[in-house]
């Protein structure tokens, strides 16, 4: 077995718990994910000078991609355990990184400070997203997983998410009412309808076209410190649809 592989076994019979959002969708929790955690860990901390800021999405801090062997082991566990639960026929692309929010909230560009969806790029009518993040970090304060639903009219919502990309915070917040803060609980513009809560070794499969963001709670507590911080895995997979 590659080395690197090692650093991904997960757990051979997860026990996966199947949880309704408010909006009728579903979300998949699986506790006790891997095998050895804490090899991530010593893997992070070992590469801590590594890691880039994130400039390609909405992530609010540092990633470090994952070799090709943890992704394959990844999208090997989704597609036994995981993939059936989705409209996801074959996995086309699998990404995977470790990641940590690091940005405090007076840092936060616009859309930093609402909620966002994956597979932007993707072709709705022939492919899916689907998402999973693991948590890697034992103090829960740190925060999960929350999804939403829009609040607002589509043409509403699709103007907020053009000047979320375009205006200055002073001018977003003035605008739309939305701090410059990490979004954790509804507001006018977006209803939460589930959160999965952070926990030491817990994977959360969902899918990616649903909005949805980090629950950063305790914002003063973030770090680039892998041992310290809100250190996840998070998976990305871009699926080809079933077949009407």
């Amino acid at each position: 077995m590659d080395p690197m592989e090692r650093l991904a076994m997960f757990n051979p019979r997860p026990q996966i718990e199947r949880v309704r959002l408010l909006n009728d969708r579903f979300c998949y929790v699986i506790d006790d994910a891997l095998v050895d955690p804490d090899a991530l860990v010593r893997l992070a901390a070992a590469n801590r000078a590594a890691f880039s800021p994130v400039n390609f999405s909405a992530y609010p801090g540092n990633y470090l991609e994952m070799p090709a062997a943890i992704a394959t082991r990844l999208d090997a566990f989704f597609v036994e355990h995981l993939r059936r639960e989705f409209d996801a026929r074959r996995t086309l692309e699998v990404r995977c990184r470790l990641s940590m929010v690091t940005l405090p909230p007076s840092a936060l560009r616009p859309f930093q400070t609402i909620c966002h969806a994956d597979g932007q790029h993707l072709d709705p009518r022939r492919h899916s997203i689907q998402a999973s993040v693991l948590y890697l970090f034992e103090d829960e304060s740190l925060g999960g997983t929350s999804f939403y639903e829009p609040a607002r009219s589509a043409e509403e919502t699709a103007l907020l998410f053009r000047d979320a990309n375009t205006l200055e915070a002073a001018a977003f917040t003035q605008k739309y009412g939305i701090a410059q803060d990490y979004l954790r609980a509804s507001n006018d513009c977006f209803t939460q309808v589930g959160r999965v809560a952070a926990k030491w070794n817990r994977i959360v499969f969902y899918d990616g076209s649903m909005l949805h963001s980090g629950d950063i709670f305790a914002p003063e507590k973030l770090s680039d410190d892998p041992r310290a911080g809100r250190l996840t895995l998070n998976g990305f997979f871009a699926s080809r649809r079933n077949a009407a």
